[in-house]
């Protein structure tokens, strides 16, 4: 499963990454904070989410507002 990455200016398009990747950074350093771009479809977080609580581990997934507008937020992920 590919899940993109928050971009970092606006006009930028966002970099994809494996779930598998995501598993290797996490076993490297035990814990890890990741920001997600709001063109992922939320189901295949909550995917994401349940694969790492499926390995004993704690996730937690929320929204980040950064403006006013309704599509101005990314999705903060912290796996321990």
């Amino acid at each position: 499963m590919k899940i993109k990455l928050a971009r970092a200016e606006l006009s930028a398009k966002p970099k994809e990454i494996d779930l598998e990747e995501i598993d290797k950074i996490v076993e490297k350093e035990s814990q890890k904070i990741f920001y997600f771009d709001r063109e992922n479809e939320h189901k295949n977080l909550v995917k994401m989410v349940e694969y790492f609580e499926d390995k004993g581990r704690s996730v937690y997934l929320r929204e980040v507002r950064y403006g006013l507008d309704e599509n101005d937020y990314i999705y903060e992920v912290h796996i321990l």
